[in-house]
């Protein structure tokens, strides 16, 4: 008897790591931004003094941010981090060079300064990353409200409230350094093959082991949402946007599954108030539904 319990007990504690990593095989999309977090990126960004040591805590294996490889040669990538600025809008790239002639952008943090000491912020993932566009910005956690997840997918969605307070991140240490007078913007010198005397690639983790790490930190303070707040460093960045051909030729399949459909009803009562519903449905690998989500808004006749 006490053999049997011993050998149950044995199959049990193989039985769940295995369990446990079939789900979260699951919930991949076959996409590298599954090997990306914005939400860490993020959260580096507000810790750093300056983007040159964000790019350092970028590339450090202890933050747990970083587990791309996408020339697929068993180590992970370095990300530079390039700078462009035009009068108060500045833009951030996160950039990987793949090769010696190709680099690929993987996010831009796109920065606004909207008053004396106030500015805005997000983080854009770049949709050969991601499948679609992912924007992730600063919360106070008083607006945001999960969305219904069917297959709980490899990021949370949120509601974007339509009155969600727009953080100030004027005090963040590295948004000071940047609008201080006489500062010059960063852009890495460092390139394919060329990189820093402290840094040495790793081997990236498999995704069951990855995924923990990247869904598991950096959420609070931290929303996803669907609209562009920082339009005009938008607009900036999408002329000096960079693509690889070597990336998007490699990941086409896993593109192509991963599918976002968006509908939009609008319903007009006998009063003349109206409310719109918005739907979002995501397929990841295979074409399954990963996720939906639903905003509904609600208008008065005037």
């Amino acid at each position: 008897m006490r053999n049997i319990s011993l050998f149950l007990s044995l199959l049990f504690a193989v039985w769940l790591p295995l369990r446990a990593q079939s789900g979260m095989e699951a919930d991949s999309t076959g996409l590298p931004g599954d090997h990306f977090s914005l939400e860490g990126a993020l959260d580096l960004f507000q810790k750093a003094e300056n983007p040159e040591e964000f790019e350092k805590l970028l590339n450090s294996e202890d933050s747990r941010v970083n587990n791309l490889d996408l020339n697929d040669d068993g180590e992970i990538d370095y990300i530079r981090v390039i700078e462009t600025q035009d009068k108060d809008i500045k833009i951030f790239v996160l950039q990987v060079p793949v090769s010696e002639k190709e680099s690929q952008d993987i996010a831009v943090i796109e920065l606004e300064k909207t008053g004396k000491d106030e500015a805005v912020l997000q983080i854009v993932g770049n949709e050969d990353i991601y499948g679609d566009e992912k924007i992730v910005e600063p919360s106070d956690g008083s607006d945001d409200e999960e969305m219904e997840d069917e297959d709980r997918g490899p990021a949370p969605y949120y509601k974007n409230n339509s009155a969600a307070i727009v953080v100030n991140v004027w005090g963040w240490p590295c948004v000071r350094y940047v609008y201080a007078p006489g500062y010059r913007p960063w852009i890495s010198p460092w390139r394919w093959r060329y990189y820093p005397v402290w840094w040495r690639p790793w081997r990236p983790l498999g995704w069951a082991v990855w995924h923990p790490f990247r869904v598991g930190h950096y959420r609070p303070g931290i929303r996803v949402v669907h609209t562009h707040r920082v339009v005009h460093a938008h607009r900036v960045y999408k002329p000096v946007r960079v693509s690889s051909t070597t990336v998007r030729t490699r990941t086409t399949v896993a593109r192509n599954n991963y599918k976002v459909t968006r509908t939009k009803t609008k319903v007009t009562g006998p009063r003349g108030n109206s409310v719109t519903k918005k739907s979002t449905t995501v397929k990841g690998r295979n074409g399954n539904v990963k996720a939906k989500r639903t905003t509904v808004k609600k208008s008065r006749r005037g």
